[in-house]
C-alpha cells in the first residue's frame, strides 16, 4: 500500500462556526466540523474516499502542493 501527503486549507465559518477543510489539490475532498480534532479525521475518511476512486494514474498525476502566500492589499 503506498502512502500519499496532503496539505489542507483550514478555515473557521464565523456563521456556523465550524471548521472547514479543503484540500486544494484533490478534487472533492472538503469537509467540515466542530473540531479540528474532528475536522482531521474526517478530512482522512475523505481523502481516502476520493483516493479509492482514482486510477494510480489519476493520483500519480495530481497537481503538486507548493504554499501558501499571503497578500496585503488596500482598496
Amino acid at each position: 500500500m503506498k502512502s500519499y501527503q496532503f496539505t489542507a486549507q483550514i478555515e473557521k465559518d464565523k456563521e456556523s462556526d465550524l471548521y472547514i477543510g479543503i484540500v486544494p489539490n484533490l478534487p472533492g475532498a472538503h469537509t467540515q466540523a466542530k473540531t479540528l480534532d474532528e475536522l482531521q479525521v474526517n478530512l482522512k475518511e475523505v481523502i481516502e474516499l476520493c483516493l479509492e476512486e482514482m486510477s494510480t494514474e489519476e493520483i500519480e498525476s495530481l497537481p503538486e502542493f507548493i504554499g501558501v502566500q499571503h497578500f496585503s492589499v488596500s482598496v
